[in-house]
């Protein structure tokens, strides 16, 4: 039977610890002590042997399972999750005017938002995902709606009011009103509704993209964020119709970033999601002004909008966090855009026809007519024409827990599992990623032996839980060491 898992703090959990650290490093603890104290905060993290009697004594012991900090989602669509896995290779225009706006219209009735905004935030939480920065609609009751599911459920949320001046799915507004109206909802929801719950809930500003957004309400909106300490989010180079249409419509501007640039919305608290096709001087800009951006490989895949040259962004300097984008990614898991991003990323490398350095330890193919294998090379520093070695499982890991967290500027509370961090904590079961099940008990022994010594290397076990993600494997997720309704157990 499954240990009976605490539901509020004070707890301490007995397990495998795997968790980036904000020093570079990674901590992999075999067998170590995840406590919480009252307040919610990590008191001590570290292995066993160093725990105290007492605190030893009363951990609740989930071994073989793995304690992860909880992942953090820079980029989701609230109304589009029961939309998930619907209009595959639709190109982005199209996919908002068949599917998105359709469903988002549906929350004009605030009921709607009421019965499936809990389900919303169970379904991520099931993932794994204790933070998600999300778009809601452009109607203030729903909003209010979610954002009262999300203080009751526990998670983490920053969401936004969704502003649209120039395309809209709302035809009973007065085209006239819409700007006024839209940021006078804003500021009313944020007034109620950011640092709610202690802090743990937030705003973001929230105009869709600058297709959907006059200059004006892009500027408006940038302006409310500044003055009221929110986040602004939007999107940026998705997809080239998209981009098209951005440079017909805002011909002033240079490009796409530059539309933003002059609406005064770049900088530390703006989210942009994909930045897929940026220009050099773009990519600059925003490294430049401390721009965040979101990679969401899952659904540049499934709307074929592209695949950013995530390397690249990374040298330059941006600050990059993973995001789901449902229902344009076709689930909620993060482990599964981790699974999206590390192979388009390989897609790309193989289709670029780039070469990479040769890595330590590694056997080239032997020249053609040779029987013997080339020498063994040492690493060296890529040259004209090679990319970095690809991402490895730890680097992913950590793009979708610590780096989420500074792309949201939290990196100090959450991201990893540190003494004096708030307890964003989640348990995993590594084991039910195994590749073979439901053979005879002498099989399942020696393959459990095989299973325990190959995933007692770190990489592998993040690995198995990247390429082969279970959706029962989170057994378990706490935000300030308050247990969420979602996992299974």
């Amino acid at each position: 039977m499954p240990p009976a898992l605490p539901d509020r703090p004070p707890f301490a959990l007995r397990a495998r610890i795997l968790t980036p650290l904000t020093d570079g490093g990674t901590l992999d603890e075999p067998d170590g002590v995840v406590a919480v104290d009252g307040s919610g905060s990590l008191e001590f993290v570290g292995p066993a042997a160093a725990a105290s009697p007492d605190l030893l004594a009363g951990a609740v012991d989930v071994r073989p399972w793995v304690v992860l900090p909880g992942l953090v989602d820079t980029h989701a669509h609230l109304p589009q999750l029961p939309n998930a896995g619907l209009g595959f290779a639709l190109d982005l225009l199209t996919w908002l005017d068949r599917l998105t706006f359709p469903t988002e219209r549906s929350w004009a009735d605030p009921a709607v938002a009421e019965r499936l905004a809990p389900a919303i935030f169970r379904a991520f939480a099931a993932a794994g995902t204790t933070t998600v920065l999300a778009y809601g609609v452009v109607y203030e009751a729903a909003m209010d709606a979610a954002f009262r599911a999300a203080e009751a459920h526990g998670i983490r949320t920053i969401l936004g009011k969704v502003m649209m001046d120039r395309v809209t799915y709302d035809p009973t507004i007065e085209p006239s009103t819409i700007l006024d109206r839209s940021l006078r909802e804003s500021a009313d929801l944020i007034e109620r509704w950011h640092g709610a719950a202690d802090g743990r809930l937030g705003y973001a500003v929230t105009p869709r993209f600058a297709v959907s957004c006059t200059a004006e309400l892009l500027r408006e909106s940038a302006s409310l964020a500044r003055s009221t300490g929110t986040w602004w989010q939007s999107h940026v180079s998705e997809d080239p119709g998209e981009i098209a249409e951005v440079a017909r419509l805002f011909p002033e501007a240079s490009d796409y970033v530059d539309v933003y640039d002059r609406a005064g919305a770049l900088g530390e608290r703006t989210v942009l999601a994909h930045a897929i096709h940026l220009s050099d001087r773009e990519l600059a800009r925003l490294v430049e002004t401390g721009t965040r951006v979101s990679h969401c490989p899952s659904s540049n895949l499934f709307i074929g909008a592209g695949v950013m040259p995530l390397a690249r962004w990374l040298e330059a300097g941006v600050v990059i966090g993973l995001g789901s984008d449902v229902s344009g990614g076709p689930e909620p898991s993060l482990f599964s855009v981790m699974r999206a991003g590390a192979y388009s990323q390989m897609a790309r490398r193989s289709l670029a026809g780039e070469k990479r350095p040769p890595q330590v330890g590694e056997t080239r193919l032997p020249h053609a007519g040779s029987t013997q294998p080339a020498p063994v090379r040492e690493t060296r520093p890529p040259q004209a024409g090679e990319m970095r070695p690809p991402l490895g499982p730890l680097e992913w890991l950590r793009l979708g827990t610590l780096d989420g967290a500074r792309a949201l500027g939290l990196e100090d509370r959450i991201g990893s599992l540190e003494a004096g961090k708030e307890a964003d904590v989640i348990v995993v079961d590594p084991w039910l990623t195994a590749p073979l099940a439901g053979v005879g008990a002498a099989e399942v022994a020696s393959l459990a032996a095989a299973d325990a010594g190959l995933l007692a290397d770190r990489a592998a076990l993040v690995s198995r839980l990247i390429f082969r993600p279970h959706p029962d494997m989170v057994r378990g997720a706490w935000v300030r060491g308050r247990r969420l309704e979602g996992p299974a157990t």
